[in-house]
């Protein structure tokens, strides 16, 4: 049995090696305009690769803490639009988000677009997680989804690190102790043992992380949290494209499907699921 609790200590251990910088500093690095590459592994290798790393990069720090919650609710239509985009290898396409930053209680209204070219561009807005046909012409405005065609689908939690280089250049984010909540019919998946590494920067240009991950044989491998927890958590969904990402997942961590206990062993410090924001399927 994988003894979790002690593992998050070591994993506390070695952030605490880490340089720290702020919110305020790392407002240079927002890289809204971007080129992302993500790449899956287990715990075990990513404490590997914090010990390899302190040395070129800093971590982000609020309130003395390093390994921050996020919460996560996705929007789509009634014919899940967007995550039938995805699974049809469709080049140019966007995702719909609201995300709150449990740390500082702010939430925003993400749109996130992806062209042919791999970049992935990001406009957002501060909302109000419980108000948002308030930002019914942002959606319009920047996607092709007319606000009232949408409904809550996904939800997620999870925990992240945030690196920056010391050139502050480039950001790198990790994510943990991933969760999910279907909103269209109840179910939720627990990923406790993966962590979702994923690196940010505005060109190709060389990249100290991405040779260290290479050294650790973790290799870039897409994931999207709306449509992997979709696939997770919706078994009517069509999920061919995405049955190898699923084994891979399994090779990296235990896929908790059914479950009455919050797991309070999961690598990080989590809020018990009936704390879950209030949502409903209803259209928005």
């Amino acid at each position: 049995m994988i003894d979790r609790q002690s593992r998050y200590m070591e994993l506390q251990a070695k952030l605490n090696r880490f340089a720290t910088v702020t919110l305020e500093d790392m407002s240079g690095v927002k890289l809204m305009n971007r080129i992302d590459t993500k790449y899956l592994t287990s715990i075990e290798k990513l404490l590997r690769l914090l010990e390899m790393a302190h040395a070129e990069y800093m971590v982000q720090e609020i309130d003395n803490n390093s390994n921050l919650p996020y919460y996560t609710m996705y929007l789509d239509t009634d014919e899940h639009r967007m995550y039938v985009d995805h699974l049809r290898g469709k080049k140019f396409r966007k995702k719909i988000r609201v995300r709150r930053y449990e740390s500082t209680m702010l939430s925003f209204l993400e749109i996130k677009s992806k062209n042919n070219k791999g970049r992935t561009k990001k406009k957002r807005i501060k909302c109000n997680i419980d108000e948002i046909e308030k930002y019914r012409d942002f959606i319009s405005d920047h996607s092709p989804h007319n606000y009232h065609s949408l409904r809550r689908c996904i939800e997620n939690r999870f925990n992240r690190i945030t690196l920056v280089n010391r050139h502050m250049t480039e950001r790198l984010t990790i994510d943990s102790c991933l969760r999910f909540h279907n909103l269209e019919n109840g179910n939720k998946v627990i990923l406790p043992d993966l962590a979702i590494i994923e690196l940010k920067r505005g060109s190709n240009a060389s990249s100290p992380v991405a040779q260290l991950l290479n050294r650790l044989q973790i290799r870039p491998s897409g994931f999207s949290k709306y449509c992997i927890g979709m696939a997770l958590t919706d078994p009517l969904l069509r999920q061919n494209r995405f049955k190898p990402r699923l084994k891979s997942i399994a090779r990296h961590t235990d896929i908790v499907k059914d479950y009455s206990v919050w797991p309070t062993e999961c690598l990080s410090p989590i809020t018990p699921p009936d704390t879950w924001p209030n949502s409903n399927t209803d259209k928005l």
